[in-house]
């Protein structure tokens, strides 16, 4: 049995689902903090809390050597933006508190506690201008060109990252997740090409997080992207994944998709 322990936020979620599998699979102590209880994981295992709840994030922090955080409000309400009256957004309801100031709490409790490692997930949708003008393969040297408001807050939660481990000597890793279907979302991604280039199974995402969690040495910070194999056209450079996890993905659409 591995001695680390490993918490997940998100756990309870799709990606933090195939995340918590994968962990427990190579044998590591996996700790669990969501809204609602984490599968797969014993009760005691399993924090239910809020990301705006400081204490409870402490209390699911303490003790671990590494954090993988995936909790968030998972995207926009709605995009494109309506017209008058449905031309509202979710920025201030959801994805202020789970986002922007649910992150500074993440950030001051690995602080505080000194939590060696954290692996902050990041989105695809914030270099998305680059994607839609087919300007492929996007590098992590380009500066962000956000979708809308969600992925504006994962360009905080990027900054946030690098500011930490620049001032507090965190090592950070950000990683912008390729497309992780939603219900109701594969059809999207079986019509379009771009998607499919997107994709990110389950067991890539698995694979992927635990070769975070597994590489001996990392910069201070560092972004990455992590994708499955493209289908059509390399549309994520994947490269400085490989160089500094070794990370390889193994699918290609639409292997697990129908896990998700």
């Amino acid at each position: 049995m591995n001695t680390q322990h490993i918490l997940v936020t998100g756990s309870a979620g799709r990606i933090g689902r195939a995340v918590v599998k994968a962990l427990l699979a190579r044998g590591y102590q996996v700790r669990g903090f969501d809204r609602v209880p984490t599968p797969d994981l014993e009760s005691t295992a399993s924090i239910v809390g809020e990301l705006t709840d400081p204490n409870a994030l402490r209390q699911a922090a303490t003790g671990v050597q590494s954090v993988i955080h995936l909790a968030a409000t998972p995207d926009d309400a709605r995009f494109p933006r309506g017209q008058p009256p449905n031309d509202g957004d979710n920025f201030l309801s959801e994805l202020l508190p789970s986002n922007i100031i649910g992150a500074y709490h993440l950030l001051e409790t690995a602080r505080i506690l000194s939590i060696p490692r954290l692996i902050l997930a990041s989105t695809g949708q914030v270099v998305d201008g680059y994607l839609r003008d087919q300007q492929l393969p996007v590098t992590v040297s380009l500066p962000p060109r956000p979708r809308y408001l969600y992925a504006c807050t994962k360009v905080f939660l990027e900054a946030l990252g690098q500011a930490y481990a620049d001032q507090h000597g965190l090592t950070v890793l950000v990683v912008r997740l390729g497309w992780c279907p939603r219900p109701g979302q594969i059809e999207e991604i079986r019509a379009s090409r771009l998607g499919q280039d997107l994709y990110l199974s389950p067991g890539d995402a698995g694979r992927f997080f635990t070769a975070a969690v597994e590489a001996a040495t990392l910069p201070r910070y560092a972004v990455v992207y992590a994708a499955s194999h493209f289908t059509h056209r390399m549309a994520y450079d994947l490269g400085p994944a490989e160089r500094l996890l070794g990370y390889v993905p193994q699918d290609r659409w639409p292997i697990g998709a129908e896990d998700f």
